[in-house]
């Protein structure tokens, strides 16, 4: 699958779109299992992740284990940038982000489905499990 194809089945409106990123938050926040919200978000950069990171880890690792590690390197890519804007080190993003692919991970395991509420109950779900897992990244921060 392609880059325009990938975004369109993801967004539900083709690359460029002027709706592509209202469709994006929508069905991100909105998502009824947290598994379902990375489905959904930033699908240029899941797609590259996908494709170059977590599908040749998979090859080797089983399938959970290529998945936090591939949090973990999204995180530190992210941490990457702010570090050469800042000329520091300084780790934040790398363990939040690994966080969030273990709630993944135990969210789906345990089978935690929030679908059949509302919208916004939904979305608060999301934000909670995302704002959690920062503040534990804060606690552990390097």
């Amino acid at each position: 699958m392609n880059l325009s194809d990938y975004i369109k089945k993801r967004n539900g409106v083709p690359l460029g779109a002027s709706y592509s990123l209202r469709n994006m938050m929508f069905r991100s926040f909105g998502a009824g299992k947290f598994s379902k919200f990375w489905k959904y978000w930033n699908p240029i950069w899941s797609y590259y992740l996908g494709k170059y990171i977590f599908k040749p880890l998979k090859i080797i690792f089983p399938a959970s284990l290529s998945l936090l590690i591939t949090f973990a390197f999204s995180g530190f890519l992210h941490d990457l940038v702010i570090m050469l804007l800042r000329w520091e080190f300084a780790l934040l993003l790398t363990p939040w982000f690994l966080f969030m692919g273990f709630c993944v991970i135990i969210g789906d395991y345990v089978k935690i489905d929030y679908s059949k509420f509302t919208w916004t109950i939904r979305a608060s779900i999301n934000i909670l499990i995302i704002s959690s897992c920062l503040l534990i990244a804060y606690q552990v921060q390097i």
